[in-house]
Order: C-alpha cells, then structure tokens, then sequence
C-alpha cells in the first residue's frame, strides 16, 4: 500500500468564514472519491488542527499501490475536485508520499 499525504496552507486573502466554508468544500470533495476513483483504500481531509499547526488542513489518504495514487492524480473526478475546490484557494500544497 501507498500513503499519500497532502498539507495545504489556505490564500491569506480568505476571511475565517470563506475558510471554513472552503475547507468544507475540500473535505467533501476528495473524501466524496472513495468508490469512485479505483484503487483508493481510505481518503480523510482533517480541518481543525491543533493551535500549533503551521497549515490549514490536511489529506490522509492510502491506495493499493503506487500505479493507483498514480491514476488517482489523473482521474478525471479527482483533477474536477482540485480544479474547483482546491486550487484556486491554495496558497501552498506539500505533498509527501511513501510505502507502508
């Protein structure tokens, strides 16, 4: 199996509220993938961290295996996801994938 973990620091620019509803958005969206996307074991989106974090939220997810995250990047229901929900509210991603 495949971790695939994502750290995303929202635009500045976004008030709490617009935050809180993007991250929503995001939630919602990339854990709405499982069954619909081949290959994704489990998909979690973590929005309230700790008063220590230094980002906005967070993607957990694991696949079957490498060749699945690597459909999962190029699935069309996953680019329709981060095309509207994460993108264009993204002001930094950090992406760190491995073996488990």
């Amino acid at each position: 199996m495949v971790k695939h973990v994502i750290v995303w620091t929202l635009k500045e620019e976004l008030s709490a509220e617009e935050k809180k509803t993007v991250k929503q958005g995001i939630k919602e969206g990339l854990e709405g993938l499982k069954g619909k996307v081949p290959g994704i074991v489990e998909i979690r989106v973590y929005t309230e961290g700790l008063a220590s974090s230094n980002a906005d939220l967070m993607l957990d997810s694991t696949f079957e295996d490498e060749d699945a995250l690597k459909g999962y990047a190029v699935h069309p229901n996953h680019v329709a996801v981060a095309e509207t929900k994460v993108r264009p509210y993204a002001k930094i991603r950090s992406c760190f994938d491995y073996g488990v």
